[in-house]
């Protein structure tokens, strides 16, 4: 069995929703600007999801479970663990979110207690970079894994195989994932050279990444979690980079339509209802 002890995500915000269910991911991953409140929107580009991030603010990681069963996240920052601080990977230790639950990720897993804050900043400054990893320094991934079923239905009848049904399957998945990892040719030495050229022009590219900010209060419990299989039943990646640098790299379009713009008129506006100015007669 494939056994996580992964942190229980704390203050859940629960929301109806309109779409059904199949027709959405297991989890919704957005990024929000804690700065000024906005959601940061999505460019697609190349097959890729950006997002532009601006020196200096703090962002939160947003994780909406859209199922009704429990799921474990593996949250993943400039290739950074952001529970562990190892360099990431899908088999390590994440958030596990209850049916339906949304939850915030404000910063860098420090207790269970508290965070560092997430922040873009120059990429020299960057969590990543100060410990020597700068080569995944701008994406945001999320590994989603489903939770193994505590118990399976009692069938009436007597089973033909030799095993009980629950161990049938077990040993099937297990021979299933073994025939997988089998088969998997290794890539070509040409192949893996241009990805490694490929990383390394991303890399010279990128401008910003996520720094370890001030410490903030962010309690989570500990919990324990099955997952059904080794590989995650959804990957999430959001690439992002400074707004002028999405532009000119060809991301954002350069006249792009006037919902980005920050000089757009928004219907409802941060504030509360001031007093007007005395008239004039």
């Amino acid at each position: 069995m494939f056994r996580s002890f992964a942190l229980l995500a704390a203050a859940a915000l629960t929301a109806g929703a309109c779409t059904p269910v199949q027709a959405r991911p297991l989890v919704d991953v957005v990024v929000i600007d804690r700065d000024n409140g906005d959601w940061l929107p999505n460019w697609s580009w190349r097959g890729q999801q950006w997002i532009a991030g601006t020196p200096g603010h703090r962002y939160t990681v947003r994780l909406t479970n859209n199922t009704g069963e429990r799921v474990l996240v593996v949250l993943s920052v400039d290739g950074v663990n952001a529970v562990s601080g190892q360099t990431a990977s899908p088999a390590q230790s994440g958030y596990v979110l209850d049916a339906w639950q949304s939850t915030e990720i404000n910063g860098w897993r420090k207790s269970l207690d508290d965070v560092a804050q997430f922040v873009f900043t120059d990429l020299g400054d960057s969590y990543a970079a100060r410990t020597g990893r700068p080569a995944n320094v701008g994406v945001i991934g999320a590994a989603v894994f489903q939770e193994r079923q505590r118990y399976r239905p009692v069938y009436p009848t007597p089973s033909p195989y030799p095993y009980p049904p629950y161990a049938r399957n077990e040993n099937g998945a297990a021979k299933a994932e073994g025939r997988a990892a089998g088969n998997a040719a290794p890539a070509a030495p040409a192949e893996r050279a241009r990805e490694s050229v490929a990383a390394d022009t991303a890399a010279q590219a990128q401008t910003i990444g996520t720094g370890h900010g001030a410490r903030e209060w962010s309690p989570v419990s500990q919990t324990e979690f099955v997952r059904a299989s080794r590989s995650p039943a959804q990957v999430v990646e959001l690439r992002y980079d400074d707004y002028a640098t999405l532009v000119a790299r060809g991301v954002v379009p350069r006249y792009p339509d006037r919902a980005y713009r920050p000089d757009t008129p928004r219907a409802f506006p941060e504030g509360f209802v001031a007093d007007p100015p005395p008239r004039r007669w």
